[in-house]
């Protein structure tokens, strides 16, 4: 699987951005992908998952801001972020867990062994 993100930038507080993940090369869709942030000099942690059901679970610390949805027509990923804070300034990384389909699979992290090369969201005060 391929994963290409688009859709970073800069943005003040408050405002919003969509990232985008392009995802190609594996036929069967019903498999889970997420996205992921890294901050500098820390892990990379999630942020939402979206599993094989179209159910989507999401970190507290974006809940009710952040929203994960996917259109499977165009085979992409997408990343509705609003109320944006400084500190979600970070890189934005898609990923895709395709021995997954839902469930404790989806939640763990080791399971998405493909990733995009991220795009980076700034926030500004």
């Amino acid at each position: 699987v391929q994963l290409v993100e688009s859709g970073g930038g800069s943005v003040q507080a408050g405002g919003s951005l969509t990232l985008s993940c392009a995802v190609s090369g594996y036929q069967y869709n019903g498999y889970c992908k997420g996205w992921f942030r890294q901050f500098p000099g820390k892990e990379r942690e999630e942020v939402g998952i979206i599993d094989g059901n179209g159910m989507a679970t999401y970190a507290d610390s974006v809940k009710g801001r952040f929203t994960i949805s996917q259109d499977d027509d165009k085979n992409t990923l997408n990343l509705q972020m609003n109320s944006l804070k400084p500190e979600d300034t970070a890189m934005y990384y898609c990923a895709a867990a395709i021995w997954c389909y839902s469930g404790n699979c989806c939640a763990r992290p080791s399971q998405f062994s493909s990733w995009g090369q991220g795009t980076r969201v700034t926030v500004s005060q």
